[in-house]
Parts: C-alpha cells; sequence; structure tokens
C-alpha cells in the first residue's frame, strides 16, 4: 500500500515467490475491514495506564510461517523470536535466540548456539524446537514463505523436494520430509547447512518466519500429530520466548499481549500492548486525536488528507531519519515525530525490445523527483536517485552520496529542452511523435504522475497514452513481456543491495523464459545490444564469483557498476522511497526506529508516564 505500511503479497507458486515476495501494489489499499466509531483506550483487564495502545490494520493470521503482512507482524513480534533479530528494526542484526554463531571455512556450515531461554508455556527452548521450526516453514502446507529457507536467492538450505496442495488448493514444491539440512547437535546446539554461500544468511533469519516454537505444537507436518490443530494455532493460541505473551486476538476489533515475567532479555517495562484495529483513515484518525492510543503511524492515524508537512519541525541525524516534533494537531496537541526513509524504491521501468533508449532517456529529462514528492505525495517520501535505497546502498552512506552527485538527467529539473533533442536526434519530433503507453496499478496517485508525465512529453516527440490494470493483471503481463512503460516497486528482505541487483542481471530479465526460468525485471535487457546491458551482465557475473563474506568490497563494486549501467540506458528510473513515520504523545519514552521498519521493534523497552 502507498503512504502506509507496505504489505507483501503473497503468491502461491513457489518459483514466483523468489521473484515477487516483496513486490508491491503501490496503489492506495482498499479496506477490507471496518470499525465503526471510537474506541476505548483501555484494554479489558487493566486501566490502562501502563499498557501501550496503537493502531493495527486487519490481522490474518497468528502463524509466523503464514503471515505474509505487517500487520500480523506487529504482533508475532512482540511473542516469537528467531535466531537473529534488527533491533528497533535498524539494519545491523543482532543474535536473539542464539547466543553465538560458529561458520564454517566454506561457508556452507552455520552452527548455532542458543541462549538459555523458554517459552511462555515454561518448557526451555532447544535445539529440537529450532529443527521443527524451520522444518514446518520448508514443509507445512500452511507455509508461504519456504522460499526463504529454500530459494537460490534466499538461504538455500540443502534439501529434497515434493508437491504438495497448499492451503489455497493449488500445488507448490516444498522440502521433502525431514531433508532440510537442519540438525541438533545437541541439547543447545544446531546446525544448518546451505547448498552455496550466502552473505546475508544471518539476516535473513531475522525475519518472523524463522520465529521458533515449541517442538510438536502443530501437527502440520510428518511426524507430529500435534498439541493443537493449526485453526487454533494461527487464530487462538501463541507459544513463543519474546517479551510479551499472547492474551487474545478478536477479529476486525483487537489484539492483546501482556508482559512475559520470565523472559530472557529486558523484562517489559509496561505491562500489555493492545491494538485497535481499524481500517478506514478517518475513523482512526479521529481515534488517535482523541487520545485512545499512545504511538501512531502515517495512514493509521494521520493520513494524508489530515496531514500538513508544513507542521513538521525535524531535522536529519546520523542514520538520516528525521527527527523532531509535528504540531499542533487538529486536537491541540504537538507530537514528537520520526520520519525514517524506508527499505522500498518506487520506479517506472521500460521493456527494452519495445521502447528505444532515447525514448527512455528523454523520461527521465522530464521527471523531477522534488515535484513529484512534494505535490503528489506531500512530502511523504524521499527522492530516488538509485534503485538500492541509501540504508542499503553498497559501500554505505558516504559512497551513496558521491554517487547521486553524478545523475545525468538533472535531479529535480524538468528539462524538456534536452529530451526534446535527444529525441529529435533520434527521428521523434513533435509531428512525427513515438507512441508510447505507461501501464500503473490501480491508482490515482501513479495515474496523477503519468498525467504530469504526459505534459511534460508534450509537444518532445513522445505522445503518451495511459492505462491502469489489476496488480496481477499488470504481472502477467510483465512475465508475457507485453509491457512498454509501466509503474511498479520493489522492497528489500535484507538491508543489502544483493537483493535487489539480482533482478538486473540482464539475462535474468528474459521475459520469454519467465517465470519457469527466470525471475528479474521486466525488461528484456538481454536484447538491448548496448555497453550498459553488458557492463551489468559482466558485473553480475563477478557478484557470483565471490560470495565470501570477505568479498563484499569487490560485490559492492559490481553493485555500483549495475546501478551505473541502469542509470546510463535509463532502462529503470527510480521514483521515491517510501517513508514510514511515527506521532508519539509525548508522555512516551520510545526508541527510535530504523530503516527495516517500526514492525520490527519490540516494546520492551518503552516507558510510559500519562
Amino acid at each position: 500500500m502507498i503512504l502506509g505500511t507496505l504489505v507483501s503479497v503473497g503468491m502461491s507458486n513457489e518459483t514466483r515467490l523468489s521473484r515477487r515476495t516483496f513486490l508491491q501494489a503501490a496503489g492506495s489499499g482498499a479496506a477490507v475491514a471496518t470499525i465503526a466509531g471510537c474506541l476505548t483506550g483501555k484494554p479489558e483487564g487493566g486501566d490502562g495506564e501502563n499498557e501501550l495502545n496503537l493502531i493495527n490494520s486487519t490481522i490474518t493470521t497468528l502463524d509466523p510461517i503464514q503471515a505474509t503482512d505487517t500487520a500480523s507482524g506487529h504482533v508475532i513480534q512482540q511473542v516469537y523470536e528467531p535466531l537473529t533479530h534488527y533491533p528497533n528494526g535498524e539494519t545491523e542484526t543482532e543474535e536473539l535466540l542464539a547466543e553465538d554463531v560458529e561458520i564454517s571455512d566454506d561457508l556452507l556450515t552455520y552452527r548455532f548456539t542458543l541462549k538459555d531461554a523458554q517459552f511462555h508455556n515454561g518448557d526451555p527452548v532447544t535445539a529440537d524446537d529450532v529443527v521443527y521450526s524451520f522444518r514446518r516453514l520448508a514443509e507445512s502446507r500452511y507455509t508461504e514463505r519456504a522460499n526463504f529457507l529454500l530459494d537460490d536467492i534466499f538461504l538455500s538450505v540443502e534439501h529434497e523436494t515434493t508437491t504438495i496442495e497448499s492451503e489455497d488448493g493449488e500445488e507448490r514444491e516444498v522440502a521433502a520430509p525431514d531433508t532440510i539440512a537442519v540438525e541438533a547437535v545437541d541439547e543447545k546446539t544446531v546446525e544448518m547447512t546451505l547448498s552455496k554461500p550466502h552473505p546475508n544468511a544471518l539476516e535473513l533469519l531475522a525475519y518472523d518466519a524463522f520465529a521458533i516454537i515449541p517442538e510438536g505444537l502443530v501437527g502440520d507436518i510428518e511426524g507430529y500429530d500435534g498439541e493443537i490443530d493449526h485453526d487454533e494455532f494461527s487464530s487462538e493460541t501463541m507459544v513463543g520466548s519474546g517479551p510479551f505473551e499472547f492474551d487474545e486476538w478478536v477479529p476486525d476489533s483487537k489484539a492483546r499481549v501482556t508482559r512475559y515475567e520470565d523472559y530472557h532479555g529486558s523484562v517489559a517495562n509496561i505491562e500489555a500492548v493492545q491494538w485497535d484495529i481499524i481500517e478506514k483513515d478517518e475513523p482512526a484518525h479521529t481515534h488517535a486525536m482523541g487520545g485512545n492510543v499512545d504511538i501512531f503511524g502515517p495512514s493509521k492515524g494521520m493520513p494524508t488528507a489530515k496531514y500538513q508537512q508544513s507542521k513538521i519541525d525535524a531535522e536529519e541525524d546520523d542514520l538520516g531519519r528525521l527527527v523532531g516534533t509535528y504540531g499542533p494537531a487538529e486536537n491541540g496537541e504537538t507530537f514528537e515525530y520520526v520520519g525514517v526513509p524506508q527499505l522500498s524504491t518506487y520506479y517506472v521501468a521500460f521493456n527494452a525490445t519495445a521502447v528505444p533508449r532515447p525514448v527512455r532517456r528523454a523520461v527521465a529529462y522530464v521527471t523531477d523527483h522534488e515535484e513529484l514528492i512534494s505535490d503528489v505525495f506531500k512530502g511523504r517520501g524521499k527522492e530516488a536517485f538509485t534503485f538500492t535505497p541509501p540504508d542499503a546502498f553498497p559501500g554505505g552512506q558516504d559512497r551513496y552520496e558521491s554517487f547521486i552527485e553524478d545523475y545525468p538527467y538533472k535531479p529535480n529539473e524538468t528539462d524538456r529542452d534536452t529530451a526534446k533533442e535527444i529525441l529529435r536526434e533520434a527521428g521523434y519530433t513533435e509531428d512525427d511523435p513515438y507512441e508510447l503507453t505507461l501501464t500503473t496499478y490501480e491508482s490515482d496517485v501513479f495515474q496523477n504522475f503519468g498525467r504530469d508525465t504526459r505534459d511534460k512529453l508534450s509537444g518532445t516527440g513522445i505522445e503518451l497514452q495511459l492505462e491502469q490494470a489489476p496488480f496481477s493483471t499488470l504481472i502477467d503481463r510483465g512475465e508475457k513481456g507485453t509491457l512498454e512503460f509501466f509503474s511498479l516497486a520493489w522492497t528489500w528482505s535484507w538491508p543489502a543491495a544483493d537483493y535487489g541487483m539480482f533482478g538486473f542481471e540482464p539475462e535474468n530479465t528474459d521475459t520469454s523464459r519467465m517465470p519457469e526460468e527466470t525471475n528479474g525485471y521486466y525488461i528484456d535487457w538481454h536484447a538491448a545490444d548496448s555497453d550498459a546491458a553488458t557492463k551489468a551482465q559482466q558485473a553480475w557475473e563477478r557478484v557470483e564469483n565471490n560470495p565470501d563474506p570477505d568479498a563484499q568490497d569487490i560485490r559492492n563494486e559490481a553493485y555500483i557498476e549495475m546501478e551505473e549501467a541502469v542509470r546510463e540506458d535509463a532502462i529503470m528510473i527510480p521514483l521515491y522511497h517510501d517513508l514510514e513515520e511515527r506521532f508519539i504523545y509525548d508522555y512516551v519514552d520510545i526508541e527510535k526506529f530504523g530503516a527495516m521498519g517500526a514492525y520490527q521493534q519490540r516494546f520492551n523497552n518503552v516507558t510510559l508516564d500519562k
């Protein structure tokens, strides 16, 4: 969804999941559940004075391997724990349930030593629990994230495959029973073996899908009858090891967790966390302005229609976050404010076989990023001059800053003169224009972008037509290579260029072999016959030939060459990085979150002084 929490798109076909797990439909999200009127901020069973109250979207499941949306993730993060995590959603991982990790010289075997932690039922967390949890992720008919463990782009743990019927009735490939290379060495030691090195394995293990649950709790994989059935596990019961334990979930109404007194880490300062589930903007805003919540976000409490950029008084900190205040709001309050550019990039791209390079470059010259964000998104975003966001850019922030200084298309300007000259040299004029069609999702925002671009191109030598398509139709057409000029977005699964750049390998963009053999972006760059495409292909081959974590500098240089090639051919024009915002009542003391997102933050260190 645009201007709010990005919700990952779950697909049923495992081959396609590796390409699209985090591909976003950047249209305005349709409300799927509503709640009438205002809710009370005081949960049942408490006085609300030491309980954190928040707003959430519709929760779909409590099962970590089934959840693909951040609304469910908000609750899962407080109750369950994986081996590693992103503290406060920042981009550096730390051990969580793992106390120590050793990596073999060949970079294939990871040995984890577990902390002395216990589940909320009192049982200790053991290596057998890890093996069982990973097997569920790889084998269960309910898993939506098996690719995180099995696919080449992700961890690629050694395994045998089989075909099963998933919960939605479609066939999918998963791991054959008890074949994944994850083994309990002893009670507190577990080993995982990959089929090829992955420099970001520990980052991937931080995701909700790798959360550890007690062995045998659910009987959805071979060898376990289960203590409870999956319906109960996904909707009524959570048994984790996190700082909060599950209390209740009332669909379309609320969810609540309470402090776990025997937590192995820092025991929570607050007694409970409650999320009021409100889908529509207006009721959520009314709820927030009424003081019924302590913290709220952009769409869930401060939708763009109610937002005024002029009320922000903030400065960038050393992580590129905007930190300051917002207000006064309509209720008279001035809130603490944090705005964090996320690891996402909204873009427009071209199919190289359908749109010649001069046309692509002309569009780049008339694209004014600053104007787009100011006029269309009301300041709720950061200009994107690279595909890879700043927090994941190879070489870090300093390298990012120097790279964007050389942006060739006159950043934050509408340069019609240069666009017109390029097109004239290619034989396209106002009297004999190139006819181009922009396809967007069903989104007023991106149609507004299209109308603006059409006006800027008028008279230059391009006649731009606009069309909208449902997200699924747009994706299907992309795979068939029938899109000319289109809008999409990409969100990073881990904070490194690795995850995004695989899609630019020119040979991997061949739509004639999608989705079975290739899973890159829908640009057919392999057919461009350009120096830039050759440069990108050679750079990607250097990446593949240097998987050692110590070879990150080599990979970084290759990724930068790929970014240069994308820019030279204008095969894709990055537009903006999403900005996640948080508005905080002044009695709340909470740490700032990072580019991995607010939903990654656990609330055990929050304090309230209402």
